[in-house]
């Protein structure tokens, strides 16, 4: 049974900063890309970070690059996202994802939620301004 567990959401003020983690089990995710989406009310979940195995790509939405940064450490099977200088708009529940890589890695591919395989239960996200 695969499990991918999020981790370290919470309630920052703007400006400030969290990590969230995501913990994967129950199979081995050698060679998956991880990712990171999110839904705010009332919208539909977006992407915002996706990073492969060997962490020589990273993508990113628009709305977060130079903000965001996403890592992992596979000896742990996690993946993070580091949140800088928060903002309202960016709260949300956020997802983390797995997914097989392709043969050529593709931002546009991994920006579509219709390409991950595997989706962790969301952890919140709160931003006050």
């Amino acid at each position: 049974q695969v499990q991918l567990v999020e981790s370290g959401g919470g309630l920052v003020q703007a400006g400030g900063s969290l990590r969230l983690s995501c913990a994967a089990s129950g199979r081995t995710f050698s060679g998956y890309v991880m990712g990171w989406f999110r839904q705010a009310p009332g919208r539909e979940r977006e992407f915002v970070a996706a990073i492969t195995w060997s962490a020589s790509n990273t993508y990113y939405t628009d709305s977060v690059k130079g903000r965001f940064t996403i890592s992992r450490d596979n000896a742990k099977n996690t993946v993070y996202l580091q949140m800088n200088s928060l903002k309202p708009g960016d709260a949300a529940v956020y997802y983390c994802a797995a997914t097989p890589p392709l043969l050529t890695n593709s931002g546009t591919y991994y920006s579509r939620e219709g390409s991950w395989r595997y989706w962790g239960q969301g952890t919140q996200v709160t931003v006050s301004s």
